[in-house]
This record gives C-alpha cells, structure tokens and sequence, in this order.
C-alpha cells in the first residue's frame, strides 16, 4: 500500500475550510459538490426495503447476484451497444472498481496515462503501486491522441479516459474514441471508460461508448454508475465490464477485500437498470433546464470564460491569472463570499486558472451563489 505517497488535495482543503465555517454556525453556499439534489426514485427505495425485510442480508457472490449481472448484460447490449455476457459483468460500487481494474491490470512498476484536466484518478494508481502520467487535452477539452501517442512508454499499461467529463463537461465523439482504441489494441494498453455520467448529455448529442467497438470486450474497461442517472449517489452502486480474465481478477481482489456488496442494493440497482429509464428521463430534463439557467447567469459575470456544458452537471470557467492561483482563490471566495468552489488544479496542471462549480444542488443555491461570486469577480475588476 502506497499511503504515504499520496499528497493532500487541494480539494480538500476547501471541504475543511468549509466545514470549520460550518462549525462557526457561518452559512456556507457550496457549488463545489457533484451530488443532485434530487432523492432516489421511491420505487427504487421501495425495492430496497423489500428486498431486507425479505432475508436478503446474507453474503452473496462477490460478482454479485444473477439478477443484477443479467441486468447490466441486457441494459449495456441495448443502450451502449457493448457485447458483453455474464462473464463479463461485475457488481462493484463506483470508486472502487475503477481501483480494482488498475490493481487487476498492474505490472508493477506501470505507467497509467490519465486526461489533464481530469478527474482524480492519480490517487488509486499510486494506491495500486502505479505511476500516473498526465496527458493534456485539446483546448476544447477533446481528446489529443497525437499528445496520448507521446506519452505512452514500454510501462504504460492503461490509458484512463473520462466522458461526459467531470470537471469540463466534455462528451467525447465516437470518431476520437475509435482513434484511440485502434492505438491501445495495437499496443495492447486497457482503457478504463468511466462513463458514469452517461445519461446525462444534452442538446442532442449522443453518447458512445468506446468498448462498443470491440467484438466483445478484451481492452476495454467500461466503468458504470447509477450514482447520477438515478440520484443514488449514497447508495454506492456502479458496475464494471471487461473482458473474462479481467472480471476474474477483479473479482478475487473483491473477494480478499470487501467480500461482497449488499444484495438489497444489487436488488434496487437491478430494478433501475430494468425499469429506470422514465427515471433517467425526468432528470435529465431537470438538468438540463438547470445547465441552461446556470450558463445565464455565469455569463452575466464578464471576468469569466468557459466552454459549453455539453454533459453532467459542472462549470469549468477561466479567470484571468492576475488574481492569484486556483487554490487562493477558492480560499478566499469562501472567506469573503461564503461560497465554495474546487480549485481548478486539483484536477491537473492545465485546470491552474480555472475553478469548478456545479449546478446539481438545489437551485436557490446556485442563484445565490453565482449572485456572489459575481459580485467578488466585479469588485476585482474596479482594483
């Protein structure tokens, strides 16, 4: 284990600041956390509660129970267009699968390449005894695979790609991601796809799904959860699928860790997976009219540039480098506004400049910070 090697984030200590004002009794806006705030569907919950009161609180399989693994098989064929079959499905909540294929995939010492600006990824691969290798994005935040091209070595063993993105909102095109699995399949390098904000794209985009172009999955990793599309962010339910072999180890290492997940969950998620999209559907309306009101109001603030929000529910602006790094200036948004932001390096060297809001909490919360954030940025601009 390779604690010691893992800094602070700067992430965090925005959360402490805000929980030390928290403490104070001081009010806080937070536009710093990607958790909807809208409650799980009842049904969903109602599944749940059944699901216990009936008996199901014993161990189960470490794959996860048959009901759920069919569940993911047919929804992945029929909305991802991924081949998959039982033996490539494995229940594994979100975070940790994404740790668990890099253990899985590990030849120590390896090299994993990971998208700059990204989301924190860097923290499991030194975890499961990796290196991470940052590779930059285009300036609108697509892939660059001539840059991913140059960054590949003799030790890099997996590639990390990330869409819809968080921080920058990016939906990357099928024709990008075909470049990119051409160039892994002939290197022999996994891709880990966490799409877990696959639901959530707007303006009649379309979401791909990079292991939609293998025979059946062999480099492809595609990482799912049903923290977003279902506002079920608490209950930790996501799920992997990846080729035989893959799913093999990544289930042994489940086994000697966590043992199992709880089968009233697997029952829930596997009703979702079925049943949910009317679920999907409402709030990706929802969401939708919330980026809209939000990209309004963040373009009322002129000190601020950012990129369309083209999916999942985040903000990325630049601001003008004359007002410090990322990480003062998060700090002091909070102290003197009261609003929390994420520092835009926490998610890599080319976020420096730029911070990350997100418009999934309520929205009175979002007017009034934005109404905050305006004021501090307008009265920077009279200094």
């Amino acid at each position: 284990m390779n604690l010691a090697k893992i800094e602070g984030s700067p992430s965090l200590e925005v959360v402490n600041l805000v929980l030390e004002k928290k403490s104070r009794g001081e009010k806080v806006i937070s536009l710093a956390i990607g958790d909807p705030s809208f409650e799980t569907p009842k049904e969903i919950v109602e599944i749940a509660h059944q699901s216990m009161i009936s008996g199901d609180v014993h161990y189960i399989s470490s794959y996860g129970t048959l009901e759920v693994r069919e569940a993911i098989m047919n929804k992945v064929r029929r909305k991802n267009a991924i081949r998959a079959q039982l033996e490539n499905c494995l229940f594994v909540t979100t975070k940790f699968s994404i740790y668990a294929a890099l253990v899985a995939v590990s030849e120590n010492p390896f090299d994993a390449l990971i998208p700059d600006p990204g989301y924190f990824y860097s923290e499991p691969i030194i975890l499961a005894g990796g290196r991470p290798v940052e590779y930059k994005l285009a300036p609108d935040f697509s892939l660059d695979v001539d840059e991913i091209k140059c960054k590949i070595t003799e030790k890099t063993k997996v590639i990390l790609i990330n869409s819809p993105s968080n921080p920058t909102s990016k939906v990357l095109g099928r024709s990008e991601l075909a470049e990119l699995y051409e160039l892994c399949k002939e290197k022999s390098i996994y891709i880990i796809s966490d799409e877990a904000y696959e639901d959530l794209i707007y303006d009649n985009r379309d979401h791909s799904s990079i292991g939609s172009l293998e025979d059946s999955p062999e480099f492809v990793i595609s990482v799912f959860s049903l923290s977003k599309s279902y506002c079920m962010t608490g209950w930790r339910a996501g799920y992997v699928v990846a080729g035989k072999n893959m799913i093999y180890l990544m289930n042994k290492f489940l086994e000697n860790t966590v043992t199992c997940f709880p089968p009233f969950i697997e029952k829930a998620s596997a009703y979702a997976l079925n049943y949910g999209d009317k679920y999907i559907a409402d709030f990706k309306n929802k969401f939708r009219e919330r980026r809209d009101a939000f990209v309004e109001m963040l373009d009322s603030i002129k000190a601020l540039e950012f990129n369309e929000i083209e999916g999942a529910f985040y903000a990325f602006p630049r601001y003008d480098k004359k007002l410090g790094n990322s990480i003062e200036l998060a700090k002091r948004i909070l102290q003197e506004q009261g609003v929390a932001i994420l520092p835009g390096v926490a998610f890599g060297p080319s976020g420096e400049h730029r911070f990350r809001l997100s418009f999934s909490g309520l929205e009175q919360d979002s007017t009034e910070g934005i109404k905050r954030l305006r004021t501090f940025f307008e009265s920077r601009a009279s200094d």
